[in-house]
């Protein structure tokens, strides 16, 4: 009986025990907390070449560019973002984060005995290739380089052969000098700055020089269309990649493919005057601008109006040939945008879109064949530099460019061009397009007072990389840049409350709204407050001498901490 009643018991237990153990197969389980690290984004930079503030249709231009609106549509438009007014001193900057005086390159890419002024990217930074590429990511280029020294050889007549692609003298510039030694794993473009589009000098694979093109080569095409296929070889990695994609076009010489051309054979009939007009009202229209603030600045060179001009059919093709190069650009960053939703890879990569410095107002005809500038093409024919306008641009064998009246149009409603620290120099349009990781109103403006330097600081925050004190034994500079990231999901940030220039003489000192700006070739001081008057149109230097003195002072010491050591002015590239 006793042996009954236990039995019965232990039967209860096992029977409580299996109910409870079911009932509890039906409580929520209690989650665990775990951080998990959200995906690090691809980062593609696009940087045009001498392209103006309003000649994106995004920004007011006439060109067809479907596809760079569609990534400011979907994305940030800055409207205070600047470069450093000329091409290799904002690659400069933009590659290292630091002002380019510190980065080694205060004029151009010829080496010479001052610590600013070295030529190439100095041994003291560390690129966005090579901080990336130390936090895991993969690192790629295509396009121009132009951060090494250039210095040609010493014979003109060889130099014009080594151009002519007639004779070899071996690297273009020192190999440690080149991408894949700055961080870069792959490298397809030229080394040195201008180009023929349909066979361009100084191009290599890597540090390999190559040595023909095909017949139907365009650099544009060529350009993009690699960026396309590292994007496609990187889709198959789990590491995520940087891309940077420095293109040639608009820079001069005027070469665009027929069928480009054709589109924009009308539209600058109309001449300088009535085609910046609409630019500017564009602007405003689209909120891009307040007229209340930015008026439009007077023409510069407006002793000639158009009606008068005797050139007009050829300044509206050279006009039309400029539109036709930035709309082939923007076909190949249209590939860009297509290969990254083909692979999977567009809602998380950041692109961002700019430009080197505004659009230039050389006369390119006038520097004549050297240096990187052939005399005839590699099969013979003569290039002709057409400085009395007497063939029309565009085509392989003429090397012409906009001039003054037309980037003064480009960079609408801005005075000055590239070269200068007035805003028609310095003044960038600026996109940043990411799905995945921009929060803010898509489509947008920001006015974060910004500069190229600003993406170190910003690529190492979305990568988890650091910026080091040290690299490969070399002391390296602190970034002056600051992130956008905080731009990205709507957060307060004004950006830099001062910011310097100076290259050839022209510079600059901002701070706050006051800017003070001086021209290359005249170093007298301007001052401007662009709180309310962002074109730069009415100097108070005489009514507020104190804040000249400020920043002036300001100027000065900047340009001391920062082995800034105005030289004078040699022929411009």
């Amino acid at each position: 009986m006793l042996n009954q009643k236990h039995q019965i018991k232990v039967i209860i237990a096992i029977v409580g025990l299996t109910i409870c153990v079911v009932f509890a197969g039906f409580q929520k389980p209690v989650p665990i907390k775990q951080t998990v690290k959200p995906l690090r984004p691809n980062i593609i930079i696009i940087l045009a070449d001498d392209m103006g503030y309003s000649d994106l249709g995004c920004y007011g231009g006439e060109a067809h560019t479907p596809n760079i609106n569609y990534l400011a549509s979907n994305g940030i438009r800055y409207t205070q973002f600047y470069n450093t007014s000329r091409c290799c001193p904002t690659r400069a900057s933009l590659l290292t984060g630091l002002y380019n005086h510190q980065a080694g390159i205060g004029k151009m890419t010829d080496a010479e005995d001052a610590p600013g002024y070295q030529g190439y990217l100095t041994e003291n930074t560390v690129t966005l290739a090579e901080v990336l590429k130390s936090a895991g990511y993969h690192t790629a280029m295509s396009g121009k380089w132009h951060v090494s020294n250039t210095n040609g050889q010493p014979n003109k007549q060889d130099q014009l052969a080594w151009v002519n692609h007639q004779k070899d003298f071996g690297n273009f510039s020192p190999l440690s000098q080149y991408p894949t030694n700055r961080g870069f794993e792959k490298y397809f473009g030229t080394i040195w700055g201008v180009v023929d589009y349909y066979d361009p000098f100084s191009l290599v694979s890597g540090t390999t020089p190559i040595k023909s093109v095909p017949k139907d080569y365009y650099h544009t095409d060529a350009i993009n269309d690699t960026a396309v296929a590292y994007i496609k070889s990187y889709a198959r990695s789990n590491k995520p990649f940087f891309l940077y994609v420095a293109e040639n076009a608009p820079h001069w010489p005027l070469m665009a493919k027929p069928e480009d051309i054709a589109k924009y054979k009308d539209t600058y009939k109309g001449g300088w005057d009535a085609v910046r007009k609409a630019r500017y009202e564009r602007m405003i229209k689209m909120g891009l601008i307040d007229p209340k603030i930015t008026k439009l600045s007077d023409r510069i060179n407006n002793d000639l109006a158009w009606e008068n001009n005797p050139d007009k059919d050829w300044d509206a093709m050279a006009m039309a040939v400029h539109a036709a190069m930035i709309d082939r650009m923007d076909q190949g960053i249209g590939r860009i945008v297509a290969a990254l939703k083909q692979t999977g890879k567009l809602d998380n990569t950041l692109i961002i879109v700019l430009s080197d410095n505004g659009a230039s107002a050389e006369v390119c005809a006038n520097f004549g064949p050297g240096f990187d500038r052939p005399s005839e093409t590699r099969g013979g024919r003569p290039v002709i530099y057409t400085t009395k306008k007497q063939a029309m641009p565009g085509s392989e064998t003429t090397y012409s460019s906009i001039g003054p009246r037309w980037a003064n149009v480009a960079n609408t409603p801005y005075q000055y061009w590239k070269e200068e620290s007035y805003e028609g120099g310095i003044h960038t349009p600026m996109i940043a397009f990411w799905p995945k990781g921009i929060t803010v109103k898509k489509g947008g403006f920001n006015s974060y007072l910004g500069h190229v330097m600003d993406f170190m600081s910003t690529f190492a925050e979305l990568a988890g990389a650091k910026y080091p004190s040290v690299y490969k034994g070399h002391a390296i500079p602190p970034t002056s840049g600051i992130s956008l990231v905080p731009t990205f999901n709507g957060k307060i940030s004004p950006g830099h409350n001062e910011l310097f220039n100076e290259h050839f003489g022209a510079r600059y000192a901002r701070s706050g709204n006051w800017k003070l700006v001086s021209l290359s070739k005249d170093s007298t001081w301007h001052l401007y407050n662009l709180a309310a008057d962002r074109t730069e149109t009415n100097d108070v230097s005489t009514q507020y001498p104190a804040e000249v003195h400020n920043l002036d002072s300001l100027w000065h010491n900047w340009a001391k901490n920062h082995m800034v050591f105005p030289k004078p002015h040699p022929q411009a590239r």
